[in-house]
């Protein structure tokens, strides 16, 4: 059976006259689809019944099966969703006072084997299809009672690994769902030719660069795959993609105690953005327990602030992220493929400052 999700209206307009149907009943399918939740061929009501039993032969709407959910007191829900293929993946429903947003995976698994990423520690399956991303979308709104606004590509997975299918993504979200391009944001760990070509793709939505370090001896400890690509390329990427978009952009900073959050690394930070002119605020996010082989742990909330005031005073706009689905492993960085137990008491246990490699 083919999806339906993952179709953009022209490919259902050919779906349609494939079927000896007008092409209009395409763009009634799509509607049916990313505008009103139809998760079931027969809920297409003003469809002919001959030619959606026709469609029932061939086709399915494709969305997910949610083999678990688990909320928050936050309000904050971590989804597991089970694909055709029986793999799994998780995505985050994350409803604020005035907006809601969610976190979509682009891969099941990530290669990207970043130190302190829960994700990077069951490797790469596969890449999802566009579908499959758009279909965590519509899964989440589908069983939410407030409207969509705000998508992040941060969960499992390098989007810009996966490229294709994440581009075509965010032209549905944007084109057939309806969303606000700008309300869309990718993030990656610096992948250059995808963000040199996203720069080219004329979409205006938000790039958010996983950097986590101001030079590149801390950060490829912390993140393997850039000894790749040094910062000095990214960052020239990077300002290729403003050029182009007209954009600012994100640098997301993951803080972790004892490792880069010190003083002089956010006056580092700041200076080294500043040196290659680049607009965007820091967002800075504390380190969320995954346990580790180096016994990563949260930086002190004196240090956090501290770091954000040595940006602010270089002129740097710099936030503090707020930690969401904590208790139930929904935060930043502790995505996986299978229903974890609840979170354990944070380890006691310091790591030295300068972290060994590989």
């Amino acid at each position: 059976m083919q999806p339906f999700v993952g179709m953009t209206i022209k490919e259902l307009e050919a779906v349609a006259q494939e079927n000896g149907e007008r092409a209009y009943r395409g763009k009634q399918v799509a509607a049916w689809i990313y505008q009103r939740g139809a998760t079931d061929i027969e809920m297409m009501s003003d469809l002919p019944k001959a030619f959606r039993t026709a469609l029932a032969e061939n086709y399915t709407v494709g969305l997910p099966e949610v083999a678990h959910r688990d909320s928050a007191p936050d309000e904050t829900v971590k989804y597991l969703l089970r694909q055709a293929d029986g793999q799994t993946i998780e995505s985050v429903y994350l409803p604020y006072p005035d907006r809601v947003s969610v976190c979509l995976s682009s891969q099941i698994g990530c290669a990207a084997g970043c130190r302190f990423c829960a994700t990077a520690q069951g490797g790469l399956m596969r890449n999802l299809t566009a579908g499959e991303i758009l279909g965590q979308f519509l899964r989440m709104q589908a069983d939410g009672a407030r409207r969509i606004s705000h998508v992040v590509y941060m969960g499992m997975g390098e989007p810009l690994w996966n490229y294709d299918a994440t581009v075509k993504s965010l032209r549905l979200l944007g084109n057939e769902v309806g969303l606000s391009f700008r309300n869309l944001t990718v993030s990656t760990v610096g992948v250059v030719p995808g963000i040199r070509a996203l720069a080219k793709e004329e979409l205006p939505i938000t790039l958010a660069l996983s950097l986590h370090a101001p030079d590149d001896e801390t950060r490829e400890a912390l993140i393997p795959t850039a000894r790749k690509w040094k910062l000095d390329e990214i960052l020239d990427a990077c300002a290729e993609y403003v050029r182009n978009t007209h954009r600012n952009l994100t640098f997301e900073y993951l803080m972790i105690g004892g490792v880069n959050d010190r003083p002089e690394q956010a006056r580092a930070l700041a200076a080294l953005l500043k040196s290659r002119k680049l607009p965007g605020n820091v967002n800075l996010i504390p380190f969320n327990y995954v346990e580790t082989p180096q016994g990563f742990r949260r930086p002190e909330r004196e240090s956090v602030q501290q770091f954000r005031e040595e940006l602010e005073k270089a002129g740097r706009v710099a936030t503090i992220r707020m930690t969401r689905g904590h208790a139930i492993s929904a935060a930043c960085g502790q995505l996986r493929r299978t229903v974890e137990p609840k979170l354990p008491k944070r380890p006691a246990a310091e790591i030295p400052l300068l972290l060994q490699t590989d």
